[in-house]
């Protein structure tokens, strides 16, 4: 069941990775978190450098994962790892994604000079509209993805965003978006729909059409409004396809959920600085939720619930299985100060991030504590580096086998 499932899940119509009988289904997913994407960047580097110590130079990210899933800062990743480039390749390597968000941070969040504004004129500011005006992201984006859309992708990839006049969720996929030239939107819309976290950059307004001259209009924030951590909307999505594809799968047995590898990056919280507190909260009103010693504490508050949650699950699940080595979740719950904000972009800043990246390689492999939402070392795993480098080896292995059956 497990080659025919898989097999199912990437048959010819899925531009990459090749028609598969291999015996995994893959997704690396990619948490929200602005310029905190420095963090997953470093981490995913690592892991395409890997994977070309195995297969060499020109192996990428893209090659190995059936799905790539991402959300905020997480999409603009997905979007630079699966964008067509020259030949129909990735458009970055993943060693390139910290060398975009070195050069594009400070303008895409700009920093106002110390000093500048009180405290009060930041609140004022925030009262009267986005920090940002989003146009230098919105043009680099666009820029990078000129008129690519969601199905034309080089590996099939998942975007949440949120939709504030139908107040529900919205989940762009390459899978339906071959499907539904309703649901097939510009990469661009996408990244700059599920980017505009509230408060931080204005929701984005686009129209999609197919053609029978129909159109649909989205109204769209960020997607972590509903999933900052985009693992268990990927695996819902890849459930979806592979049972639109073959309704002999069954999802509630154990051995198909066992089929699933998945990765999962976060991009830190800041959970043992314990930030805020029920007797400070309770004094709060409308403004100091929304701003409070230079972070939004709603903000904060609900993606990293949504993250958590799904983490959760996750585990949970991955464990009753008795698979939990078949899901990495790599996150560090320690960041503090600066490196906790989602818009600190100046160079001591993001090189810092870079730098919690390398050392989250280092540290022991984690799962979360249900009860304290802590991340506990788990006991004979090794680093995260050493997982990492197990997961390639796996991935490379599936790629080989897919593209040997598929030949012969």
């Amino acid at each position: 069941m497990a080659s025919n499932a898989t097999s199912s899940a990437a048959d010819s119509t899925v531009p990459q990775p090749p028609p598969s009988q291999g015996k995994l289904i893959t997704i690396l997913s990619i948490d929200g978190g602005g310029i905190r994407g420095l963090i997953p960047a470093t981490i995913i580097a690592f892991l395409e450098a890997k994977l070309q110590e195995l297969d060499g130079p020109d192996a990428r990210i893209a090659d190995y994962f059936d799905v790539i899933a991402g959300t905020s800062t997480g999409a603009l990743l997905t979007s630079m790892l699966s964008a067509p480039g020259e030949n129909k390749r990735p458009l970055f390597a993943a060693k390139d994604l910290n060398t975009f968000y070195l050069e594009n941070g400070p303008n895409i969040f700009p920093q106002r000079k110390a000093g500048w504004l009180t405290p009060a004129a930041n609140l004022i500011g925030t009262m009267r509209g986005p920090k940002y005006d989003g146009v230098f992201l919105h043009d680099k984006i666009k820029g990078l993805t000129h008129d690519v859309k969601v199905a034309d992708t080089v590996t099939n990839i998942i975007v949440p965003a949120f939709d504030v006049k139908y107040l529900q969720p919205i989940i762009f996929s390459t899978y339906e978006a071959k499907n539904d030239q309703l649901k097939n939107a510009h990469l661009s819309d996408i990244c700059i729909s599920t980017s505009a976290a509230p408060t931080y950059f204005p929701a984005h307004f686009f129209t999609t059409h197919n053609d029978k001259g129909e159109s649909r209009e989205f109204h769209l924030v960020d997607g972590g409004v509903a999933a900052n951590n985009p693992t268990m909307v990927a695996m819902s999505m890849l459930t979806k396809e592979v049972l639109r594809r073959n309704p002999d799968f069954n999802p509630g047995r154990p051995t198909e959920y066992q089929n699933y590898l998945i990765i999962s990056v976060g991009t830190g919280s800041a959970k043992q600085a314990e930030k805020y507190t029920a007797p400070q909260c309770a004094k709060w009103g409308l403004l100091q939720w929304l701003y409070h010693g230079g972070f939004t504490p709603i903000i904060d508050l609900f993606s990293h619930a949504s993250s958590d949650m799904v983490d959760i699950h996750a585990a949970v699940l991955f464990e009753a299985l008795h698979c939990q080595k078949n899901y990495l979740r790599i996150q560090d719950d320690s960041l503090t100060g600066a490196t906790s904000s989602v818009d600190i972009s100046t160079k001591e800043n993001m090189e810092a991030l870079i730098g919690i990246g390398q050392g989250l390689l280092k540290k022991p492999v984690a799962r979360v504590n249900i009860d304290t939402g802590m991340y506990e070392p788990v006991d004979g795993e090794g680093t995260n580096e050493q997982a990492l480098a197990r997961f390639a080896k796996i991935l490379s292995e599936e790629r080989k086998l897919r593209t040997s059956t598929s030949t012969s």
